[in-house]
């Protein structure tokens, strides 16, 4: 049987508790927090037993406990529990909130369990961070974009609004641009921009499509190629773009190279070639067209960008072009019909 394991990592950026519970067997008999618990299960299945409703969890649902919420659970499989999830104190959770929503009021999840492959994404992405014990600020992002997810689609005291705010992210990349060699935090482009850390996350995906760290992040990869070009030592090219260390640095890089080189390309190659094989090069040329739509779907599943109404509208000039280019008039199938 597999040995149970614990481990657990406060951040104190955060100010939130990440932990991972593995092989666990036992069964967890009615308790309650007095803190706020979201958690993901990785491997297992239990039964769940909260606010006198019953559900089987199982790998990739989320749970979700307010303070106060009584649960228990036993396990509804012969396999044991891999579950890693954060605890939120109450007055975290209300600054949190009141950054998010605007108002400083504890939210309270509607339902226990939930199944949000988005959301679940981003939980595993924040999650690795605090343990990694991370010093960028794309943790607090992933934290704020997570909550904001979590409160306007399970809390009925959310109320999306996304503002423009066009002048103030043109103030943030402009910072940013001036300031990527050195050490940048979150608070200062807010500070700069003059938004709460929310407003700008919101507002900059919106106007950009990325979080102010990937666009802070590309700045600093475009310097350091300009570098490598002229010369410059990957330890230097790395300390005079900002990145925190040169292992940092190479790894961006070698896992950029081992994706585009061996991964796409190759699968690239091969499902072309298995195509041509099944569809013809006439037909498979026609659905190559098919990319940019698998590109926008891998982009919202994969990397959380947003859908906007701009990707939404290209999505479908697409689709009804290659519905077009598949579809015959009338008159020309009838030909056909009379040839044969």
């Amino acid at each position: 049987m597999k040995q149970e394991a614990r481990a657990a990592v406060y951040d104190e950026k955060l100010r939130v508790e990440a932990y991972r519970l593995a092989g666990m067997a036992q069964p967890f008999p009615a308790h309650f927090h007095a803190y706020y618990v979201i958690g993901l299960v990785e491997e297992g299945e239990r039964r769940l037993v909260c606010k006198q409703q019953e559900d089987v969890i199982r790998r990739g649902d989320i749970v979700l406990f307010n303070p106060g919420d009584s649960h228990a659970c036993a396990q509804a499989g012969g396999g044991v529990l891999d579950y890693r999830g954060f605890n939120i104190a109450k007055e975290v959770m209300l600054d949190l909130a009141g950054e998010v929503t605007g108002r400083r009021s504890l939210p309270g999840f509607s339902r226990p369990v939930v199944c949000d492959a988005e959301l679940a994404c981003g939980l595993w992405s924040l999650y690795e961070l605090v343990m990694e014990r991370s010093q960028e600020f794309d943790k607090e992002e992933r934290l704020l974009l997570c909550l904001s997810l979590l409160l306007q689609r399970y809390s009925q005291t959310f109320e999306p609004c996304v503002p423009e705010c066009r002048d103030e992210i043109e103030k943030a990349c402009t910072f940013m641009e001036q300031n990527y060699a050195g050490r940048i935090c979150l608070d200062q482009i807010c500070r700069c921009a003059g938004l709460s850390r929310s407003t700008l996350l919101r507002a900059f995906a919106k106007a950009k499509g990325v979080t102010p760290y990937r666009y802070l992040e590309n700045i600093r990869i475009g310097a350091a190629k300009k570098l490598l070009e002229q010369g410059s030592s990957l330890v230097e090219a790395a300390m005079r773009t900002g990145f925190s260390d040169q292992s940092h640095f190479t790894n961006y890089f070698r896992l950029n190279i081992l994706f585009l080189g061996l991964g796409a390309s190759a699968l690239c190659f091969v499902t072309w070639n298995a195509a041509v094989k099944l569809l013809g090069a006439i037909k498979t040329s026609v659905y190559i067209y098919l990319v940019p739509v698998i590109t926008v779907a891998a982009s919202v599943l994969i990397l959380q960008e947003p859908f906007t109404w701009m990707t939404a509208a290209g999505t479908a000039l697409t689709l009804a072009g290659l519905f077009l280019s598949e579809s015959k008039p009338k008159k020309e199938r009838a030909k056909d019909g009379t040839a044969a």
